[in-house]
């Protein structure tokens, strides 16, 4: 109805099809279509047509003295209506980045946000860089409300809370030159003779577990302690020294010069949403329905 008042204002102001055509950019056959269907709508004739041009019927007339106040007040409610809808509307902001990919949440969310859609998704990117991650970690609720991750320390408990959704087995990443990388599996003593990188700045006990049971049990593997959070640079500095590393099967396309292979590890870590010591109301609603989500699939 929007587009045919403006059509019908542009006819009555310009006596012509062809000419209010040419203000609207449109085709005179889509003017008249327009205009034949409003005529249709109202159920009475606006225009009086002839070989010099349009004119108006008294009821066109009629109508035109209140069409420009129609399509206004049209305009001014859609306006009134798109601002109560963003009012309403409640913004989730979901941190992401290479090493903590919001997509496992986003997958969640997409196959019920219709039946929520006062809510709204908005992705925040951060660097993982290990200098900054510990930062971040405090400061989750001030400019993104969850972060989807692996719980790699141990002190969370101080800054922020954790709803676990599933679990990630440890895998091994070799550079693409290296001998091991054309493996399916491999096995701890696959690494006899190698240096393996294990990464726990994190001062993770699952961690700490597998490089004791391996110093323990498998000493000929020379174990290469990092003592800082994963990042980037861990990963490219592994690459350039053909040094095998401690990794996670979510991180297998993280760095492309890198093979991440399955290992015998029975060892595993926990992943889930990180989100604030004190939620919002907001945040909160937004988690209780994960919850419920999480509870019917389980």
């Amino acid at each position: 109805m929007n587009e045919q008042l403006n059509t019908f204002i542009q006819v009555a102001e310009s006596g012509g099809f062809s000419k209010a055509a040419e203000k609207l950019f449109v085709s005179p056959t889509a003017v008249m279509k327009q205009m034949n269907l409003l005529e249709k709508h109202v159920g009475v004739p606006l225009f009086v047509r002839t070989n010099h041009g349009v004119g108006l019927t008294e009821a066109g007339k009629s109508f035109s003295k209140d069409a420009a106040f129609m399509l206004q007040y049209f305009q001014e409610a859609l306006l009134r209506m798109r601002a109560t809808s963003q009012a309403s509307q409640i913004v989730i902001r979901v941190g992401t980045s290479m090493l903590n990919p919001c997509k496992v949440l986003l997958d969640m969310w997409n196959e019920i946000s219709d039946r929520y859609p006062q809510f709204k998704i908005n992705i925040v990117h951060f660097e993982d860089d290990a200098y900054t991650l510990p930062t971040t970690y405090r400061t989750i609720g001030q400019h993104f409300d969850f972060i989807v991750g692996p719980i790699l320390t141990e002190n969370w408990k101080e800054h922020f809370r954790v709803l676990e959704l599933g679990s990630y087995r440890f895998c091994f990443a070799v550079s693409r030159n290296h001998p091991l990388s054309s493996k399916k599996i491999l096995s701890v003593q696959d690494l006899y003779g190698e240096k393996l990188a294990v990464v726990n700045g994190g001062k993770s006990a699952v961690i700490e577990g597998i490089r004791d049971f391996l110093k323990r049990n498998h000493p000929k593997i020379r174990i290469k302690d990092v003592p800082r959070l994963y990042d980037i640079d861990v990963f490219n500095r592994c690459e350039e020294t053909n040094t095998v590393m401690l990794t996670l099967e979510a991180w297998a396309d993280v760095h492309p010069s890198l093979v991440t292979i399955p290992s015998d590890l029975d060892f595993t870590i926990p992943f889930g949403l990180l989100y604030p010591l004190h939620p919002s109301e907001d945040v909160n609603r937004f988690l209780q329905i994960i919850k419920e989500m999480q509870s019917k699939h389980s």
